[in-house]
């Protein structure tokens, strides 16, 4: 069976040269970087120059990087010790935004009693950057968490113009990255942000490891304790073979963007020409479609199927060995559907089903093909 992978938005697949970084640092580093011997020295010499060549593609300092497991626990850190530490008594975000932050924001408004104000967005999912400002009046210590690319339907923010309406209304700044780290370039010199959020595994790294980005002097302290490594901000053993992966993943990618961000942008542009021409009453959901609004890597498609088969388009497309999804992984298990679609839909759209393509340098017009015939032989 013909196996097609378009599901880089929840997870990509690992290079293989990063494989077998990794596979070496296993078998012959495999000191704890907290020993003093010459193991733990060699170890920690690999995690502490990962931290420097994150540092050096960011534009910020090695001691902003923190590493953690992934985007989830680097929002969790920013969030929650904002809150905790910082004083932060309002917090200013979206209904789009992904779950690992409403779902924290949603916690600290019931554990501390925080104000939490949703800004207005368009009918695309796109943010109201006047309202934004005017909820940025409020005299509490706030903090704005908007993220950089949706990881369902892709939009992007102006996180410059974002950092700037913070900054002159004396507001903390959080965005989680994960979708954009590793596809797009960011100067933390250039952009007024206090806190950031970045996962490997959506830059063909490895499961498990990411890092937060923590603007110096920030006061934070950490969630996680038990030890004084990553300078005493996150305790736990480093997973240097993990580290290493990951800074390997964001130099190839990096080396590599402008040729695999054209060829990407490629496949978008004959996915959606394909599209349009199988199925003209097809629609993209928020500025997807848009390739000036939106990234390069995804697109969120509603399908003119009837309603009776909607429920079951997934798990064919998953016989026919396409994978593709209907919104983020980490809600996969939900019945609730898509919390973003659900922002920027009507009714009647919200019964057709809506999928998410997300594209890497891996797919092929070929695959795409064989997708668009898939989903015609469905209807």
């Amino acid at each position: 069976m013909k196996q097609v992978y378009f599901d880089s938005a929840a997870t990509t697949q690992i290079r293989s040269e990063i494989v077998e970084k990794m596979t070496t640092v296993m078998q012959e580093c495999y000191g704890n970087a907290s020993s003093t011997h010459s193991y733990g020295r060699s170890s920690k010499s690999m995690v502490e120059n990962a931290r420097k060549t994150v540092a050096k593609q960011l534009n910020c300092s090695a001691s902003e990087i923190i590493f953690t497991s992934g985007g989830t626990e680097a929002d969790n850190l920013a969030l929650r010790s904002s809150v905790r530490d910082l004083g932060v008594k309002t917090i200013i975000t979206s209904r789009i935004e992904h779950h690992a932050v409403i779902y924290t924001v949603n916690q600290l408004e019931r554990e501390y009693g925080i104000t939490v104000k949703f800004v207005d967005l368009d009918e695309e999912g796109q943010i109201d950057y006047t309202h934004l400002e005017a909820l940025l009046q409020s005299p509490k210590k706030k903090l704005v968490s908007l993220m950089h690319v949706n990881n369902e339907i892709g939009n992007i923010l102006d996180i410059k113009r974002v950092g700037e309406l913070c900054k002159a209304n004396n507001a903390l700044f959080h965005s989680d990255t994960v979708q954009s780290v590793g596809h797009y370039e960011l100067d933390l010199q250039d952009i007024s942000i206090d806190f950031l959020a970045v996962s490997a595994h959506k830059f063909h790294g490895p499961k498990g490891v990411g890092f937060a980005f923590v603007r110096k002097n920030s006061g934070i302290k950490p969630l996680i304790f038990g030890g004084e490594q990553e300078r005493g901000a996150r305790a736990g053993t480093e997973a240097v073979h993990n580290i290493v992966g990951l800074e390997e993943a964001l130099k190839i990618s990096y080396a590599n963007l402008t040729e695999e961000r054209a060829y990407i942008t490629s496949l978008k542009k004959y996915f959606i020409k394909s599209i349009i021409e199988a199925f003209p009453e097809a629609s993209f959901n928020g500025s997807s479609a848009n390739f000036e609004k939106s990234t390069y890597t995804l697109v969120n498609v509603c399908l003119p199927i009837a309603p009776e088969k909607a429920p079951i388009l997934l798990f064919q497309l998953d016989l026919k060995g396409i994978a593709c999804s209907k919104g983020s992984a980490c809600q996969s298990g939900s019945a609730k559907g898509s919390h973003v679609l659900s922002q920027i839909l009507c009714y009647e759209d919200m019964q057709k089903p809506s999928l998410r393509f997300s594209f890497c340098k891996y797919n092929t017009t070929t695959e795409i093909d064989y997708v668009v015939d898939v989903l015609k032989d469905f209807m």
